[in-house]
């Protein structure tokens, strides 16, 4: 299994310089292809996590981390969608699998690995809509989260503005 820098971990799993997916990148996109399979067959996320470690790409992800957002969003998810719900302009069964899978992940991750910059969080959800979602889903979940990440981390992304800002008046 690839190990992670430490820079690799804060920033959470970007694509590095030399085009390789960071495990914690290929974490979330497993994550992801397994919630897609939990909402539309509904297995065990045992199976799923299983069917998945066939892959010939699975020990290349973070797999401790890719267990954790898995499992913590399927057992947190209608608390999750009912976190999302409000900053929708349809109800939550309306979005795509995709879109869904996504937002819930984005929120179990801003709500529950604080070690994650919201930032970062964001990020990958984006990045991740691009990969899989429709044309302009990204820009969706991009707002969605957004609106999550003030709501859930409310202190760190007020300093990060606050900061931005600062930045932006200096000479």
């Amino acid at each position: 299994m690839e190990a992670q820098t430490k820079d690799e971990a804060v920033e959470g799993g970007k694509t590095r310089r030399d085009g390789r997916k960071s495990g914690r990148r290929r974490a979330r996109e497993l994550a992801l292809q397994g919630l897609y399979q939990w909402q539309l067959a509904r297995k065990d996320a045992v199976i799923i996590a299983a069917e998945l470690a066939e892959r010939d790409d699975f020990g290349k992800a973070d797999t401790a981390y890719f267990r954790t957002l898995l499992n913590g969003t399927i057992e947190n998810a209608q608390r999750l969608q009912a976190r999302i719900a409000p900053h929708l302009d349809r109800r939550i069964e309306e979005l795509s699998p995709i879109e869904r899978g996504l937002l819930m992940l984005g929120a179990y991750e801003l709500e529950s690995e604080l070690e994650v910059p919201y930032r970062v969080a964001i990020n990958e959800a984006v990045e991740l809509a691009k990969l899989y979602g429709g044309t302009d889903g990204y820009k969706f979940v991009n707002g969605v989260m957004d609106k999550l990440a003030f709501e859930l981390r409310e202190i760190e992304v007020t300093a990060a503005r606050g900061a931005a800002g600062a930045k932006e008046r200096r000479p």
